[in-house]
């Protein structure tokens, strides 16, 4: 299989899509971040090495993406993923607001006993008012 050859093009197509932009994506983020620390350099420095980064990541990526492993390995997450039963929106708010309570209870009660504590073991004389 050659560098620029798809494998398998037709399946796990969307997960290495997304792989390959998130990655660009972070990448142009750091080269944007570069050309502005390289400001007062030549222009062809300030613009050509951020430029020349990403030019080699894509390609880098689109390797990775494509490579026999990986590429089975995002096909594989890929077809996981749509067996997976998502919670509906009612569902997550639902869970949220017992999560939310529950923390608050527990909040509760630990402050409370945090306060016994602090009375007993100042009338006992093991800590001392301060």
């Amino acid at each position: 299989m050659s560098m620029m050859e798809i494998y398998k093009p037709t399946q796990g197509r969307n997960t290495r899509m997304v792989t390959f932009v998130s990655v660009i994506g972070i990448v142009i983020i750091g080269a944007y971040v570069l050309s502005e620390k390289l400001v007062g350099t030549n222009i062809y420095i300030q613009f050509g090495i951020p430029t020349g980064i990403v030019i080699g990541v894509a390609v880098l990526m689109f390797w990775f993406v494509n490579r026999v492993k990986s590429a089975d390995f995002l096909i594989a997450t890929e077809g996981e993923m749509k067996k997976v039963s998502w919670s509906s929106r009612k569902e997550v708010i639902g869970s949220t607001k017992v999560v939310i309570v529950t923390a608050f209870i527990l909040a509760s009660l630990l402050f409370t006993t945090d306060l016994l504590f602090t009375f007993l073991f100042h009338k006992f004389g093991i800590m001392s008012g301060s």
